[in-house]
């Protein structure tokens, strides 16, 4: 069964190695070519993401050098990568092919210009997170014990993702962010959290800010990163589930999708280590659920609900 996945941060890790990697194969990483196939995903966001220990004047170079990676090496060497600029480019997937589309997971490279922003849109950032967890110039993030909201700035961001029909993500927000991007955005979308119900860790939403995103027709993505899925021990599938199982009894079944996060974590859930193994997920939800809901949580729910697209 084809798969959306919403995160990874394949981008960084290929930066990083300046050149050593190779997307087509490079074991290193956990959405190669090669994985993404063996596991069906069908499009894959590849995050744009700076380090915190980057200085500020080198930030927005970063995020160009990423950039620059996704058209050289993920794009450039391979025919099968399909760039995804606009919302109706997933209907135009052909068989064989892979559809790869930028986001942005924090606009620390951007400062406060707005005009950077433009760029990055420009170069095909179609989803747009105001924060990793620290705060930044936009709002807190969900490790910023202040726990303020948006800023004027970036309220002007989710402004700019309305009009430019942008994703924007409350992933990595603190939790008075959150509330005011649900009130803001004509797109609120969830990349890669959990349910806090389930794991208490501060980057999991609550069920009232679950509940209050399937109410503006919002997307929650689970994540399978072991600490927000389980408090202690090891996390395996069924407990990734479990976390499926929850949103849907908060009314979102038709709004589920996955975000992996690979390339951006060090612990795994057990039979899911890398993009090759996503359909143990799948074999594993189809024991629980219609065939029908499964492919909404594996790919149609972000189809029904992308902008144009029924929102």
């Amino acid at each position: 069964m084809n798969i959306i996945d919403l995160h990874c941060d394949a981008l960084m890790k290929l930066q990083e190695a300046n050149g050593a990697l190779r997307f087509v194969d490079s074991p290193e990483l956990h959405t190669n070519k090669t994985r993404l196939h063996q596991g069906k995903i069908k499009v894959q966001c590849f995050a744009i993401f700076i380090e915190p220990i980057i200085k500020g004047d080198q930030k927005f170079q970063v995020a160009l050098e990423q950039i620059d990676y996704f058209y050289k090496e993920v794009l450039g060497k391979n025919p099968d990568m399909v760039h995804i600029k606009d919302w109706s480019d997933f209907d135009r997937l052909k068989i064989g092919q892979i559809g790869a589309m930028v986001t942005l997971e924090g606009v620390d490279a951007i400062g406060n210009d707005l005009a950077k922003l433009h760029i990055l849109y420009q170069l095909g950032v179609r989803s747009v997170g105001l924060t990793w967890n620290p705060a930044n110039l936009a709002a807190d993030g969900a490790g910023e014990p202040r726990g303020g909201g948006l800023t004027l700035f970036g309220k002007e961001i989710v402004a700019f993702n309305n009009e430019h029909q942008i994703l924007t993500d409350v992933s990595h927000l603190s939790d008075k962010g959150i509330w005011e991007v649900i009130e803001l955005a004509k797109y609120p979308i969830a990349s890669h959290s959990n349910a806090r119900a389930l794991c208490n860790h501060p980057r999991n939403l609550t069920d009232e800010q679950a509940k209050a995103m399937f109410a503006r027709d919002g997307l929650i993505h689970v994540v399978y990163h072991p600490p927000f899925i389980k408090e202690a021990g090891e996390a395996t599938i069924s407990d990734l589930v479990r976390h499926i199982d929850h949103f849907c009894s908060l009314g979102g079944v038709k709004q589920i999708g996955f975000g992996s996060d690979f390339d951006g974590i060090s612990t795994f859930v057990t039979n899911l280590e890398d993009a090759s193994m996503s359909q143990n997920l799948i074999n594993e939800l189809l024991k629980h659920y219609k065939e029908e809901e499964v492919r909404g949580f594996a790919f149609e729910n972000f189809l029904n609900h992308r902008p144009g697209f029924g929102r």
